[in-house]
């Protein structure tokens, strides 16, 4: 439970957010007029149609051999500045858009009080994703509800008081932009509107009912109800937008919005709600977790205000809930039928968001759904998958146009129109490794489900097409004999080299997951044979360097007083596979982690969590959660680049999921990075690859009960001090719960 004594004056700082996937909703509280800013996910400027033209950051004319006259002063000169590379392949960004602010909803409530009552308290309740505001006034008791549902597609609200008659309001729509017209006729508000850069039609419609009282339309727009004893909406919203390449324009949403506000609006408002608590509760209440915190009677904000990143119980109530609140925003930002996560979840209050609220895919989207499948909210990538489906079309083309080659590829951000070009923001516009790191989920929701129909459908061809852009673009070495990517670029540090870390350990990564999965899937054996050869060519992207350090650059380039805020040549660390704990490598990446330092903005300190934890350091991850609370996590808990920026939430989740259970060698690795701070506590719920849900308590910093459900039958191994010998390993049946204990050793 998130709460406050006084409403929210600050849409990023204060106000609390809901959502449903494609519907986000910001509550402030007010008592005068209540704002709720609203989002519907595909709004979008920029795209086809857009005024400024659109042509996906393709190249505009051909450049024949200009990646090639990169790459041969780079194996010359070693260094080429990002200036003078973005100058020869990158160009100027054209219709890029972004995303918008559906508007407002103000709820106008004559008689409110002007000052906040003492009894005043604006609450969040993770549990139900449901918002609340209470108060007493002039000995009247007033209660207002929010929430979003995904299974009836709307944006829900009620008004009550427990006076007889004493409900009157007056519901309005307000929007930054004047490209709409609003009506009220009956019970119901109409917003029609297309914006004015691309044409998008978008609309929502608004009804409402009351108990008791009068409702009005009235001519300006706005509805009234008078003198009720409750009144409760229902609000729906849609665009035309859809994700088919090239042009993302389907059905005018007038129909669909109607037909959806309609039948919400049939079911009365105790049976929307019932409908949506129960479909929220069978995400969010698979995971518990208990790290012996004190819940305090303190509000929300100053709970943050007073965290030391110590051992007290108020400190870890505040990391509990923090916990949970990043699995909370996960689930009301990216459901099925929806766009993923972006930037900001699904909320933006603005038409100029701070980076669009785009895709950021040199590690933000990807982040987002790091938590996704280990705390156990698989559902939530259902989004992220159809994404990345719908960006291989134009990343084809790309490939061909701009590297003459297979495949497909996608650079440093993307929209939701098929943007997989580059632009010239010098540090910024090259990563077409990001198309690879994008298999890399989907990868993983195999390896955590086990669905071959899952590989064979959704995540094998996309791996495959990757694989195939860098078979085609990988380019020998002349200084070792080595396949490197190049020109390669560590994100947004350094200069163009061949060969960064990180770029070679993403490929290797690839091919990797690639070559176990046409395994599996018997795909033909001259493919598995080209990706087999090709690995053992590749630079592993792994080099130790004069100080101890793992490189960032294959040049030992990197400076121990460097505190970059990306640690990119840590990926093979986390998240991913290549780097084992207790290795030489693990060593050197200690090195480097330990000489970058704890600042950094709020996801840079989200990943050093699950960088610490995969290094078995709970203490130090635990730090840097602490440092993420301290300093980067707004009163809202919001995580803060600056700006509010929501990836953070979603890592910082990951990271503590790391530190209690770890299965990415394909055992199941139980409290890996206990902190000291947190000895005795439960969890449940916590999800491993191999397909077991899993359950632990422990005491004094060590297990004394696991308990393991099989999703699948196979072979599992279970590591952990309180196990004979420290591990087991046996032939699981789906359906069957494992059990062990201090006392039993097996059960």
């Amino acid at each position: 439970m998130l709460w406050y004594t006084t409403p929210a004056a600050d849409w990023e700082r204060e106000a609390l957010p809901l959502g449903s996937g494609a519907l986000g909703v910001m509550v402030f509280g007010t008592l005068a007029s209540e704002r709720l800013q609203f989002n519907e996910k595909t709004l979008w400027t920029g795209g086809p149609g857009s005024a400024q033209g659109y042509d996906f950051g393709n190249w505009r004319a051909p450049r024949p051999g200009a990646i090639a006259a990169v790459q041969e002063e780079i194996d010359t000169e070693t260094r080429i500045g990002p200036e003078a590379v973005a100058g020869r392949l990158g160009q100027p960004r054209v219709g890029f858009g972004a995303y918008q602010t559906f508007g407002d909803l103000q709820l106008d409530v004559p008689g409110a009080p002007t000052t906040t009552p003492d009894s005043y308290r604006r609450a969040l309740d993770l549990g139900e994703a449901v918002a609340t505001v209470t108060y007493t006034h002039q000995q009247v008791g007033g209660q207002r509800e929010f929430f979003v549902s995904h299974p009836d597609r709307v944006i829900v609200g009620r008004l009550a008081a427990d006076r007889p008659g004493a409900v009157t309001c007056t519901v309005r729509y307000t929007s930054p932009r004047t490209d709409f017209t609003a009506t009220s006729a009956g019970d119901r508000i109409t917003v029609r509107g297309e914006l004015a850069d691309n044409g998008m039609a978008f609309e929502a419609q608004l009804r409402v009912g009351h108990r008791g009282g009068a409702l009005t339309a009235n001519a300006d727009g706005t509805l009234t109800v008078t003198d009720a004893d409750s009144a409760w909406f229902v609000l729906a919203a849609g665009t035309d937008y859809a994700d088919t390449y090239p042009d993302y324009r389907g059905d005018d949403p007038h129909a669909k919005v109607t037909q959806t506000v309609d039948d919400a609006f049939g079911k009365g408002y105790a049976t929307l709600r019932a409908r949506h608590v129960a479909d929220h509760r069978a995400l969010f209440d698979r995971v518990a977790l208990d790290i012996r915190a004190a819940v305090p009677d303190v509000p929300t904000d100053r709970l943050l205000a007073g965290y030391t990143g110590g051992t007290s119980a108020t400190d870890r109530a505040l990391e509990a809930l923090f916990f949970q609140y990043g699995r909370y925003l996960l689930i009301a930002s990216s459901r099925p039928g929806s766009l993923p996560a972006n930037l900001q979840g699904v909320w933006n209050q603005s038409t100029s968001p701070p980076w669009s609220a785009d895709y950021h895919v040199n590690i933000n989207l990807q982040m987002n759904y790091w938590l996704a499948e280990a705390a156990n909210l698989a559902e939530t990538t259902a989004p992220y998958d159809r994404f990345v489906e719908a960006m291989r079309a134009p990343g084809r083309r790309t490939a061909k146009e701009m590297f003459g080659s297979r495949g497909w590829v996608v650079h440093n951000e993307t929209n939701p129109y098929g943007f997989t070009g580059v632009h010239n923001w010098a540090t910024s516009f090259w990563f077409p490794e990001a198309a690879a790191w994008l298999t890399t989920q989907l990868y993983e929701h195999y390896r955590f489900g086990g669905s071959t129909d899952y590989l064979r459908t959704t995540a094998y061809p996309a791996m495959k097409e990757a694989a195939e852009f860098w078979l085609d673009n990988l380019r020998t070495d002349p200084r070792d004999g080595t396949l490197v990517v190049t020109p390669s670029y560590s994100p947004e540090h350094g200069d163009f080299t061949a060969g960064a870390a990180m770029s070679q350990q993403i490929v290797h990564d690839l091919f990797t997951n690639t070559l176990e999965a046409a395994r599996i899937l018997g795909d033909v054996p001259e493919f598995r044979a080209q990706l087999t050869d090709t690995l053992d060519k590749l630079d592993p992207g792994l080099r130790i360097g004069s100080w101890g350090q793992l490189q960032e650059w294959k040049a030992d380039l990197d400076g121990p007083t460097d505190d970059h805020r990306h640690v990119s040549h840590l990926f093979g660390l986390h998240p991913g596979r290549q780097i084992e704990p207790g290795s030489r490598w693990a060593d050197a990446a200690k090195v480097s982690l330990t000489a970058r330092g704890d600042g950094g903005t709020g996801w840079s300190k989200a990943w050093k969590i699950n960088f610490w934890a995969r290094l078995r350091d709970g203490d130090h991850a635990h730090k840097m959660l602490g440092e993420q609370l301290k300093s980067s996590t707004l009163p809202n808990l919001w995580d803060t680049h600056p700006p509010f920026q929501i990836d953070g939430n979603f890592g910082a989740t990951s990271g503590v999921v790391e530190m209690l259970l770890q299965s990415q060698y394909d055992v199941i690795e139980v409290l890996p990075a206990l902190p000291s701070s947190w000895p005795d506590g439960s969890v449940r719920g916590l999800r491993a690859r191999g397909g077991a849900t899993v359950d632990i308590d422990w005491e004094a910093g060590r297990p004394t009960r696991i308990a393991l459900t099989a999703s699948r039958s196979r072979e599992l191994t279970v590591r952990s001090g309180l196990l004979r010998g420290g591990e087991v390993k046996f032939k699981a049946v789906a359906g069957r719960k494992y059990a062990w204990g201090a006392r039993t050793g097996a059960s």
